[in-house]
């Protein structure tokens, strides 16, 4: 059982990479025997893994087609984001930042500014807020989260390609650090889920422009 568990979540970890790498895209059909070539893993953890991503609404089941990345829609990122507002900055305002931890996160960050490539950089921001509540105590919310963000990145990746607005996103999660750092989690929250809104405001915008 724990064998099938960890080839199950290699699998989600595969399909997470091609999501950043924009590989996976909306609408592509996943083929169960391509993937079970490209990782050396049987169909069955691959289709319980795929199944999982069904029930977190990353991927839908169509009939005679197998799995498909579901169509993006303006209703479902903006329920998306203020959740995943809400449970990070839970997860924030229950995280315990020490010496180490902040000098980690100050560093993703520099790393976030100077980042050239908006591959590279959302890549680096998923990565960044994976970091920023890793030490909450509450594991069943970090793994929502988890799963959450694993469609929202989709949205991320079609609608986040403004490279002045990536740096505005890099300057607010500074600001959280900041706040982390003055020991003002109160304003860190307040700032972190701000950002999250900038995102949703301007994610919603961008779908606005392309549905014309």
């Amino acid at each position: 059982m724990a064998k099938l568990s960890a080839l199950r979540d290699k699998i989600k970890e595969h399909l997470l990479q091609q999501i950043q790498n924009g590989e996976l895209q909306v609408g592509k059909t996943i083929n169960l025997a391509a993937l079970s070539r490209a990782t050396g893993i049987s169909v069955t953890p691959i289709r319980e893994a795929l199944t999982q991503l069904e029930q977190a609404q990353v991927i839908q089941a169509i009939p005679n087609r197998g799995f498909v990345v579901a169509k993006l829609s303006k209703q479902e990122v903006k329920n998306l984001i203020e959740i995943v507002a809400q449970l990070e900055v839970m997860a924030l305002e229950n995280s315990k930042f020490e010496t180490d931890e902040m000098e980690a996160l100050a560093k993703m960050q520099s790393e976030l500014e100077a980042i050239t490539t908006m591959t590279e950089g959302l890549r680096a921001r998923f990565n960044f807020h994976n970091h920023l509540v890793q030490h909450c105590p509450n594991k069943v919310l970090l793994q929502i989260l988890k799963d959450l963000k694993v469609r929202l990145h989709f949205y991320e990746h079609d609608f986040i390609k403004d490279h002045g607005f990536f740096k505005k996103l890099s300057t607010q999660t500074r600001s959280v650090i900041d706040a982390i750092q003055e020991d003002n989690v109160p304003t860190a929250a307040l700032i972190l889920r701000m950002h999250w809104m900038s995102i949703l405001e301007h994610i919603e915008a961008q779908i606005s422009v392309k549905n014309g």
